[in-house]
């Protein structure tokens, strides 16, 4: 149900949920894939905007979001930019491993109190992007950490201590 599944994304500093995602991403890959970048561009931002409230103050961060969406959508992922703060992905299907992961960050986040974005990544196509062969995988501000493992809370300690900068 592409129409109505709603999908999270990266815009400015926030996790937005997008309705219909999916389905746009197809379309415009389908009908627009010889276009150049701003008519691409235009193309997601005028169909996101049909179901999706779009603060206008926010119309370049949603069309610079959209576009890297786009791009990791066929195949062609963009280098995440530096926004600040923590940003950990937990990458896997969603697997007991997983899941376990996904706890023990949120554990150790909570000790050390430490903000950070957490995003579990289930989706096959955006694994992929990350060149990883196992699961659970951690990437930490887009570097990955640990591949097929649960690591130890004092790694994950460690790791999240150095990539806050103490």
């Amino acid at each position: 149900m592409g129409d109505t599944e709603v999908i999270q994304i990266r815009i400015g500093s926030h996790l937005v949920g997008i309705i219909g995602l999916k389905s746009i991403l197809e379309e415009v890959a389908r009908d627009f894939a010889d276009r150049d970048r701003a008519v691409i561009e235009e193309a997601l931002l005028a169909r996101v905007s049909e179901k999706n409230y779009v603060v206008p103050s926010a119309r370049e961060s949603y069309r610079a979001a959209l576009y890297r969406e786009y791009r990791k959508f066929i195949g062609q992922p963009l280098p995440e930019t530096e926004e600040g703060g923590l940003r950990i992905k937990v990458l896997g299907p969603g697997c007991p491993q997983c899941d376990r992961l996904e706890k023990d960050l949120m554990a150790v986040l909570a000790e050390l109190k430490l903000p950070a974005d957490l995003e579990h990544v289930r989706d096959i196509q955006e694994i992929a992007c990350y060149g990883v062969m196992g699961s659970p995988a951690l990437v930490i501000n887009g570097k990955v950490v640990a591949v097929g493992r649960v690591p130890a809370r004092s790694q994950l300690r460690e790791w999240l201590r150095a990539a806050a900068g103490g």
